[in-house]
């Protein structure tokens, strides 16, 4: 295969890196790139290939994980991730089985409930906010200290 076409795959493979910004194809298009030029320096098609697809894979096992982690640092976290560990106080008294109960959490309005099957919290207790599902969200009571 002439080294030519391994630079036509490296362009394609970084167009759609462009394109989906998803961090996989990158690591195709190195690998391209080490084929190309193996290519150039006269291997033969059974190298270039090995060496493709063995770059590729180390590339993609070894950095993708370090560099998503990187790139996600900066995401800022929606209204509902970041519920997660809040306090809230009961402003309708929550009744897990009759799907029944309202928290104020920094000022906004949330249906809630408890973790288990079932449970209540009275009304004006302290609740921390244990995770969120659906549009409810997942409380427990404060203990006092």
């Amino acid at each position: 295969m002439a080294p030519i076409y391994w630079i036509i795959i490296c362009i394609v493979l970084l167009i759609i890196e462009i394109a989906t910004l998803g961090l996989t194809t990158i690591w195709f298009a190195a690998g391209s790139l080490a084929a190309f030029l193996a290519g150039i320096l006269g291997f033969g098609l059974p190298v270039q290939i090995g060496l493709f697809l063995v770059v590729s894979i180390v590339l993609l096992v070894l950095t993708r994980p370090v560099a998503l982690k990187y790139f996600n640092s900066r995401r800022q976290k929606t209204n509902v991730e970041s519920m997660t560990g809040r306090q809230g106080v009961v402003l309708e008294r929550i009744d897990t089985i009759k799907g029944q109960g309202l928290v104020e959490v920094d000022g906004e309005s949330w249906s809630a409930r408890t973790d288990g099957q079932e449970g209540t919290i009275p009304e004006g207790a302290v609740v921390s906010v244990e995770g969120v599902q659906g549009v409810k969200l997942i409380v427990k009571e404060k203990e006092e200290v």
